[in-house]
């Protein structure tokens, strides 16, 4: 398997990258994401195995059977070892790792969220500590990990390189825009390793850090400079194994087609649901859901995509997904543009940079985002987050998150008769336990080990959104 940018001319694919060398790199050296030269086929005889599979040897060998027709310069059994290593009931609280919970007929939640750090982000990123671990281990060197959260990436990075060989973790976060649990994650951390960096902005100020960091290559390779965001390859193709797993618990047939609604800001998550489509997964619709920061809505909605500025970016009660810039979404239009690189190189350089939006509702092409690739969309408010943590408590028993509840409002919207819906789950409440407070009256549960997070002692660093001084600390800490 090779790959290629999204940002790169017409090319044999022969002359694209292999995984390894892309794992520990993050953006294309022409600022591009990368992709797979192809999606593998996963045909009805295969699915059938897989299910077969996930039944009797559990998530970890269903994880290696999707994996390995992406990595191959991987030998088969340190792949294998690696993902028995990563997907184990005593990380993630259950045998079935990602297990369905059934609201109504038809309608589900998939935990993705009983991993150390409570949230869906822990799936991939535990996966990327091990790979990152064995890769730089193989190749005797070091990687230092600059990366931005909006509230959980951060902490689950952090969780998953804690005592990493060979890694050392640069984290830029918000500063006081993510929830008091949030924040006590990660900055009680005091591993040497981890650098918390709270910048004084907005998310997509911390996401411009990375870019601008990663896109200077000759700073990049002199300090080893890798990524974690979901601009890594590996990280998005990790997610898209819960999606098989979620449509093998949710169906007893490929002939059956199942939903997925994805709380969404920086479009990872549902961009992972993109490929498991796009590789023959039966899915009907990907439902975007998006907070008060609907740049994905408006574009899903109108073909529309317009990025908000700093001033325009609101802080809400899902704050993960205040986010103006869907950075993954440049995979997705790469794809619905037929792969046109130089087309899509012009509309995310040239044209937001020259007027911050593009608009591609006049193109024929746009009428694919439904008909072809199953795309749907819907925006919540801190109000229908109130309204439907209370209806999931009420009538279905189930306690959700803010950003949980962001994608079941959408859900319910957009349910088609006899096709299952299933919510891919952000979080667990207790990480935005101000807003279930007000919702429910009633705190969240709270596992035994983060009692007292918030009382720990902090270690972070307060900075402005500044690529020289940024440069300067990693230069600092690195000491060469």
């Amino acid at each position: 398997m090779r790959y290629i940018s999204t940002r790169a001319a017409q090319a044999p694919a022969a002359e694209g990258r292999r995984f390894c060398e892309i794992l520990l790199e993050g953006l294309a050296p022409d600022g591009g994401l990368y992709l797979p030269a192809f999606y593998p086929q996963v045909n009805d005889s295969m699915l059938d195995a897989w299910r077969g599979v996930y039944h009797a040897q559990g998530y970890a060998a269903l994880a290696y059977e999707v994996l390995s027709l992406y990595i191959d310069d991987i030998p088969a059994a340190d792949l294998r070892a690696l993902c028995e290593k990563t997907y184990t009931a005593e990380v993630f609280g259950s045998a079935a790792i990602v297990p369905l919970r059934r609201l109504d007929d038809g309608l589900w939640i998939e935990a993705l969220s009983n991993g150390p750090t409570l949230a869906f982000k822990d799936m991939a990123m535990q996966l990327l500590g091990n790979l990152f671990e064995y890769e730089l281990a193989r190749r005797g060197e070091e990687l230092n990990i600059f990366g931005a959260t909006s509230g959980d990436t951060g902490s689950a990075a952090e969780y998953a390189m804690r005592g990493k060989k060979g890694v050392r973790v640069f984290m830029t976060s918000p500063q006081g825009r993510m929830s008091p649990f949030q924040q006590a994650q990660m900055f009680s951390l005091m591993d040497a390793n981890i650098v918390n960096i709270a910048v004084k902005g907005v998310f997509d100020d911390c996401q411009d850090l990375v870019k601008a960091v990663s896109g200077d290559l000759d700073f990049k390779r002199k300090y080893r400079i890798g990524t974690v965001n979901s601009i890594n390859w590996a990280r998005l193709l990790a997610q898209v194994v819960y999606y098989f797993a979620g449509y093998i618990q949710a169906t007893g047939s490929n002939r059956e087609k199942v939903s997925f609604s994805v709380p969404s800001g920086n479009f990872g998550n549902v961009c992972a649901g993109h490929v498991a489509r796009m590789m023959g997964l039966p899915i009907h619709q990907l439902v975007v859901a998006t907070n008060e920061n609907d740049v994905l809505d408006e574009f899903f909605r109108t073909g529309v995509y317009r990025v908000r500025t700093s001033a325009d970016t609101h802080e809400t009660s899902s704050p993960s997904m205040d986010i103006s810039k869907a950075s993954n979404f440049e995979r997705f239009v790469f794809d619905l543009l037929g792969r046109d690189g130089a087309r899509t190189r012009g509309l995310f350089v040239d044209a937001l940079q020259r007027g911050g939006c593009f608009d591609l509702g006049p193109d024929p092409l746009f009428s694919q985002v439904a008909s072809r690739y199953g795309f749907v969309s819907g925006r919540s408010t801190h109000a229908d987050r109130l309204e439907t943590i209370r209806t999931a408590w009420r009538n279905y028993g189930v306690m959700i998150d803010t950003h949980t509840a962001d994608g079941l409002k959408v859900a319910l919207e957009r349910r088609v008769a006899g096709v299952a819906m299933v919510v891919l789950e952000t979080a667990l409440p207790i990480k935005f336990a101000a807003t279930v407070m007000e919702a429910l009256g009633r705190e969240p549960e709270r596992p035994a080990r983060f009692d007292g997070i918030e009382a720990l002692p902090k270690r972070v660093r307060e900075m402005d959104a500044d690529v020289a001084a940024v440069k300067a600390l990693i230069a600092a800490e690195c000491g060469y």
